[in-house]
């Protein structure tokens, strides 16, 4: 047909009983409350889903014969006001009791800064498990109710779609967001004036807005250049989420740390902790110098003043989740910033400068100089970031230097499913304050098992008519045959099938190692082709538009997916998002994770899925390093990275292969006599028990509370006291120490004995060359530990040594040393610059060994 296409939109008038549907439409609650998310849906389901689950939009295009006929549905009516009266009781909370101890509500404020937020499909400012974290963050905070913002970027575009063609090549697709069809409004100042301001760029000013989203008791402020005034270039900033070259890339971390400072100061809020999730947003840790260097002070004590009250949080240790950018572009950017600073535009080269760089600014490195307060995201995560950004502290032994772990947890409301909430709420009324205790999970235990296995059924269902749904979409818009669409889908048409099912959906990057269940094919055909044991394949994600390698692994599996052997059983789902994320993680059996150690950072998916029951089999690396105890679910070994890498993939794709075959397929078929596998369901409910209290994100928040933020808080009021005379004091000592450091020394006095009898004193002495600095400024510690044959010296025992009489150029530190150890043990003696003012005792990256 022929002619043009006019659209035409007929707004219902929403009746006034109903007048707070548009209330819940613009608070992102709705993102984690499923009761709100349930009212829309029932109003009109197929128009919920055309809509892509977005309130705003959805109540703009219902039919106004439905609002009216659900104004006369009694049964709806008293839903909608259940649902109204949850939510103004969830907005009265305050923060739980306790942690006013933590952080004051009336004083203290957290600011959060992203790249990306992942609240819900119908936001799309987000990419993928970073800000899927960040807005799991941001949802926890809210429950917690403690004093928070989080500041972004709003997209125009934000990340892409993505369709899978006959080939299997991905395609990407950006849609333009229409502002109005988002749950945000222009941010205004304390006088009621919308918040905008101008950034200075080389030979131009770049105007940005401010916009505001609630997400229950915490607020969202995002940035946009799409602005009038603005070239079509600049406009063009904050189009698309990681789109466009070096180039935009950095403008978009301009804007996001130097702007993010500048909008919340337009908005009258003054944080009192700033957390930089990722390097993206590092840029405001100079913009906050600048601050203060305009009000008089110097460049050093400025950073040390802002570095402590600043948290740094980071992610993968991969190349691509390290910006560095190429020091002639930040020279352009910079250099009458760096004026501002006071600083030549080497020494503001340095600040970023890393060995791995290559004469590059690294903004992780940026982060780490410009905060005191760092972290991994697992125990794993924090010991390999120790590892790679141990450059900072030279002299520190990596596992003693300040960066330590906070591990992921996810957002239970979001994550868990439907009907495991509503059995919870029927079994367990108290299980929403409980998520903290991981005593209380014990009583999933009281779960019926035919009930248990019975929900999880219902729920495998729904996802398998999902599949079946998508796949059909998928294979018959790229032309396959029916007969071919037939076979592809007769697995997962069959809804009532007892199949085990296993998902591996993530970001598709090489290190995730995406193939390597089909390292050994024939293998991976007898077991996916045992007609007594049926089996299922899911795969789902999206690679970025410009990782090429990761590209190919979808290519990859969708030619296993396509041989005759595989047919139907290893099925490739395009589309990948939080709305199929939720079924994934809620629907299947198994989920499958096979990082290369040690690149995974944390890999959240797999919590999500075991809050659910489903069972994770994974390579022990990132949280489940932590998760796994035995007998919630299966790990695979890791092998020394150092190994050659084809060996080390074919000896751990044969261990994943024979867990599979020997452990995972005999666990669940063996049915004893009836229609489930009580073994299994044993060993569900115990990865449903471990993982919640653990591996949730208010205790994620909490621990951010009591060992960062408060901690934050507190050094950096002791440093702003008596118009910030403590941060002068700190960085002049500094000064200090670096000037002198070099002519530093330490070496034993004496002869010790080797042996001691009990209750006897070891007197330890040693001398130290201090170069002009005094007692004072150091610490001499003596360690004491044991011997392990893998771990090497294992600490026991600190204790600081006392100074003494100076003998010339040098002071004596002493100690009687009484062990606590009995029989064989070792001790080491070291020395470190201290001051009271520091927030971590190595942060000078400073030290002297005997």
């Amino acid at each position: 047909m022929t002619g043009t296409q006019f659209s035409l939109e007929v707004q219902p008038q929403i009746p006034e009983r109903l007048a707070r549907l548009e209330d819940l439409a613009n608070d992102l609650l709705y993102s984690w409350d499923r009761s709100v998310r349930g009212l829309f849906h029932r109003l009109d389901r197929d128009l919920w889903h055309a809509s892509g689950h977005n309130p705003k939009v959805f109540l703009r295009r219902v039919a106004q014969e439905a609002l009216e006929e659900a104004v006369d549905d009694r049964v709806f009516m008293e839903d909608f006001l259940r649902v109204l009266t949850s939510y103004d009781a969830y907005l009265r909370e305050t923060m739980r009791p306790g942690m006013e101890e933590l952080l004051d509500p009336g004083q203290d404020l957290v600011a959060y800064f992203c790249a990306e937020f992942g609240f819900h499909e119908s936001f799309p400012i987000y990419s993928g498990g970073l800000g899927i974290l960040a807005g799991d963050h941001c949802k926890a905070a809210s429950d917690l109710g403690i004093p928070f913002v989080a500041v972004g970027l709003l997209y125009r575009q934000g990340y892409f779609t993505q369709t899978i063609d006959a080939h299997g090549n991905q395609v990407a697709h950006y849609t333009p967001t229409h502002f109005d069809d988002l749950p945000v409004v222009p941010a205004t100042d304390p006088n009621g004036n919308q918040v905008q301001f101008a950034l200075d760029f080389p030979e131009r000013k770049v105007h940005v807005r401010v916009w505001k989203a609630r997400a229950g008791h915490i607020t969202l402020y995002l940035l946009d250049t799409d602005v009038p005034g603005n070239s079509e270039h600049d406009r063009s900033i904050t189009h698309q989420l990681y789109g466009g070259d070096t180039n935009t890339r950095i403008q978009q971390e301009i804007v996001l740390g130097i702007g993010g400072v500048r909008a919340l100061r337009a908005l009258g809020l003054r944080p009192t902790v700033w957390h930089i999730n990722e390097g993206h947003a590092a840029f405001l840790i100079l913009e906050r110098c600048r601050e203060r260097i305009a009000s008089g002070m110097d460049f050093d004590s400025a950073l040390e003043l802002v570095a402590s009250g600043s948290v740094f949080t980071t992610h993968p240790p991969v190349a691509a989740g390290h910006d560095i950018f190429d020091e002639e572009l930040i020279t352009t950017y910079f250099n009458d910033f760096a004026v501002a600073l006071g600083l030549d535009i080497d020494t503001f080269h340095s600040l970023g400068s890393s060995p791995s760089s290559m004469g590059g600014f690294n903004m992780t490195t940026l982060a780490l100089r410009g905060t005191r307060f760092h972290n991994g995201v697992s125990r794993i995560h924090g010991a390999v970031a120790s590892r790679m950004e141990g450059f900072v502290w030279p002299q520190i032994p990596n596992e003693e230097n300040p960066i330590g772990h906070i591990t992921n947890g996810v957002h239970v409301p979001t994550f868990l499913a439907r009907e495991w909430a509503n059995l919870f709420d029927m079994r367990f009324r108290e299980w929403r304050n409980q998520l903290l205790n991981p005593d209380y999970w014990d009583c999933i235990d009281d779960i019926p098992d035919h009930r248990y296995w019975s929900l999880h059924q219902s729920l495998k269902q729904e996802l398998l008519e999902e599949v079946y749904e998508r796949a059909l979409l998928r294979h018959r818009r790229n032309g396959a045959s029916e007969a071919l669409v037939e076979r592809i889908t007769r697995r997962v048409s069959q809804t009532d099938a007892d199949v085990l099912m296993f998902g591996f959906a993530r970001r598709f990057a090489t290190y995730k190692r995406a193939t390597l269940l089909f390292s050994d094919p024939e293998r991976m055909a007898r077991i996916l082709n045992d007609p007594e044991r049926p089996v299922i394949l899911l795969f789902a994600g999206k690679a970025h538009p410009n990782d090429l390698p990761g590209q190919h692994l979808i290519q990859v599996i969708h030619e296993f997916s396509q041989r005759p052997e595989f047919v139907g059983k290893i099925i490739l789902l395009e589309g990948y998002d939080m709305a199929l994320a939720r079924k994934l993680v809620t629907g299947v059996d198994v989920w499958l994770n096979t990082p290369e150690y040690p690149l995974e950072a944390s890999g959240t998916s797999g919590q999500k899925a075991g809050i659910n029951g489903v069972v994770n089999l994974s390579v022990l690396d990132g949280w489940w390093g932590e998760g796994y105890n035995g007998e919630n679910g299966w790990a695979i070994a890791t092998h020394d990275p150092q190994v050659d890498a084809a060996y080390r993939n074919r000896e751990e794709a044969s261990d994943l292969l024979d867990i599979i075959e020997h452990q995972v397929l005999p666990l669940y078929y063996d049915r004893d006599g009836h229609g489930y596998s009580d073994s299994w369901v044993a060993l569900s409910k115990n990865s449903m028990k471990s993982i919640i209290p653990r591996f949730n994100s208010q205790r994620m928040v909490m621990d951010y509370v009591r060992n960062f933020y408060s901690q934050a808080r507190a050094r950096h009021d002791a440093l702003l006291e008596n118009q910030c005379a403590p941060a002068r004091q700190l960085s002049e000592w500094k000064k200090k120490i670096r000037e002198n450091w070099s002519g530093v020394s330490i070496r034993r006095c004496g002869e010790p004995p080797t042996r001691i009898d009990h209750n006897e004193t070891l007197p330890i002495k040693v001398c130290a060359k201090l170069n002009g600095l005094s007692p004072d400024d150091v610490a001499v510690e003596c360690l004491v530990g044991t011997n392990h044959d893998q771990s090497g010296f294992v600490i026991r025992d600190r204790i600081k040594l006392k100074p003494g009489a100076t003998k010339g150029d040098e002071v004596e530190f002493g100690i009687d040393l009484k062990p606590e150890l009995p029989g064989l043990q070792f001790y080491k003696l070291r020395m470190f610059p201290c001051h009271p003012l520091q927030s971590n005792a190595f942060e000078t990256g400073y030290m002297v060994w005997v």
